[in-house]
């Protein structure tokens, strides 16, 4: 039997005799790998099962203890009476002193262009050299007319610019004015909004022209736009 296989193969497939042994002997191995599959997964399923019927089992148990806790702790109820104690002197004299929850204090607020620079710093992230450099900004502008006009003011991070207004109230509020038929170039230089060399051309405008009579006549001077007159505007008189 076992030539007439080893011929089998050497005739059909054309193995050497080595070859022939060598196939027989991996064959079963290749089987065994081939089924090892079905036999670990056959294995698993009855493992589970075990464990499930173990699960089961324990869960009953728990379960019947439970219930015979449930009916020993009725009964204890039923034939036990509670005793409430009456509250003692210290406790009396704890609630007397106990008072109502009360609103939390806020804090008054003023108006911006009343606020100094300590007052400033009321604000979180504001600290004395930033609320300087507000009061001064606010200062040579001569008042803030609109609230974002705020983050202007050099080294004041745009958070903290619209926490400000959190703490104190806004109104448009200019405390002087440029008169722009009077003023020095030095003098119209000294505000934020105009250069020096914007200042020269507005007073020699007015040397060869005359006074000016509205913000038109500033619009004729061709170099400056209609949006850095309107931004002007609120801080020139006439």
């Amino acid at each position: 039997m076992k030539r007439s296989f080893f011929y089998f193969l050497k005739s059909y497939f054309g193995f050497s005799q080595r070859e022939a042994k060598g196939f027989v002997l991996v064959v079963p191995f290749i089987l065994f790998m081939a089924f090892l599959p079905v036999i670990w997964e056959a294995y698993q399923r009855q493992k589970l099962e075990a464990d499930y019927k173990t699960y089961l089992a324990l869960a009953d148990s728990l379960l019947l203890a439970d219930m015979e806790i449930q009916e020993e702790d009725s009964l204890v109820k039923k034939n036990s009476f509670t005793l409430v104690s009456a509250p003692s002197k210290e406790q009396k004299d704890t609630n007397r002193w106990r008072k109502a929850p009360t609103k939390k204090p806020v804090i008054n607020k003023i108006s911006f262009a009343e606020a100094d620079s300590s007052v400033l710093q009321i604000v979180p992230g504001i600290g004395e050299k930033l609320a300087g450099r507000i009061v001064k900004f606010r200062e040579s502008l001569g008042g803030l007319y609109y609230p974002e006009q705020i983050m202007e003011v050099y080294g004041l991070d745009e958070e903290v610019a619209k926490r400000v207004f959190d703490y104190f109230t806004f109104e448009p509020s200019i405390s002087h004015k440029l008169d722009i038929n009077i003023a020095s170039a030095k003098e119209l230089s000294a505000h934020p909004y105009i250069k020096y060399g914007e200042a020269k051309v507005l007073v020699a405008y007015r040397e060869q022209h005359g006074k000016y009579q509205s913000l038109e006549d500033i619009l004729s001077i061709k170099i400056f736009s209609e949006e850095w007159v309107n931004r002007l505007k609120p801080y020139l008189s006439f």
